[in-house]
């Protein structure tokens, strides 16, 4: 049976580590992307991480097909603050040099949080199991933000009815959605009446990042990516994802998943 949950996952600190960043700071994405989603939810149901060089991992090769969807909470039009942490690692197995320290600088999320939907089959056993898990508030492994030193919460489970939506008129999407074409050719733009008194504690924003999507192929396993939106801005009709990236309509929300 298929089912629609949700689940809201915080953190106090959290390092999504880019890819393409070395020095002098290790760099992090802002917004939580779908592999590393898929981590947390393979650790809630006890699912295996990485342990063998050019092999994925058990959770991925188990939820890689789930359907998801993310929307950030308590952001500043869709940014989280950060900040630079510095430290050694003096284990003496990080660094050839010959001291064997090696100085460290990451940038570092700080209060990250994001509503997390997950399109689960619970006649599928593990998937099954994820779906109690979440629910009981149980985690068979801590799951982390990227680093084994943020972990993760969740709270605020819940099950959602929902059905397909497909616009008819300006529509606003909650969630992260993936951009296939100029985002200017379908934000609906805002009309400015003289004297009307402008509220500016919600003006419109969009924002924009480059995320993870999947994992490629045998032997790197590197990040595949799409540009990815998120915006309160509302939405011409016309600007209705493709069926790749289906709108779904739940109680409160409009989403995608991907």
């Amino acid at each position: 049976m298929t089912k629609l949950i949700s689940l809201d996952i915080k953190a106090d600190f959290g390092m999504l580590k880019k890819p393409d960043t070395n020095e002098p700071v290790y760099l992090t994405f802002n917004m939580l992307h779908k592999p590393a989603l898929l981590g947390i939810l393979g650790a809630i149901a006890g699912m295996k991480g990485f342990t063998k060089n050019g092999e994925l991992p058990e959770y991925y090769e188990c939820l890689k097909d789930i359907k998801v969807s993310i929307m950030p909470l308590q952001h500043e039009n869709g940014n989280f603050s950060k900040t630079i942490i510095k430290y050694n690692n003096s284990t003496g197995l990080a660094s050839e040099e010959a001291s064997g320290n090696l100085m460290i600088a990451e940038q570092t999320l700080i209060s990250p949080a994001y509503r997390c939907f997950v399109l689960l089959d619970t006649d599928i056993e593990e998937q099954k199991k994820l779906y109690k898990n979440v629910f009981s508030y149980q985690a068979e492994f801590v799951p982390y933000l990227g680093k084994n030193e943020c972990s993760v919460w969740w709270s605020n489970a819940t099950e959602h009815k929902y059905s397909e939506f497909k616009p008819d008129g300006v529509f606003n999407i909650d969630s992260l959605f993936v951009k296939e074409e100029a985002l200017i050719k379908g934000v609906k733009k805002a009309r400015f009446i003289p004297g009307i008194r402008k509220d500016f504690s919600n003006l419109p924003f969009v924002y924009f990042e480059n995320l993870p999507l999947s994992y490629m192929g045998a032997p790197l396993f590197q990040y595949s990516f799409k540009s990815f939106t998120f915006t309160n801005s509302e939405l011409k009709e016309e600007y209705s994802p493709s069926n790749s990236f289906q709108l779904l309509k739940t109680e409160m929300n409009v989403i995608q998943i991907y």
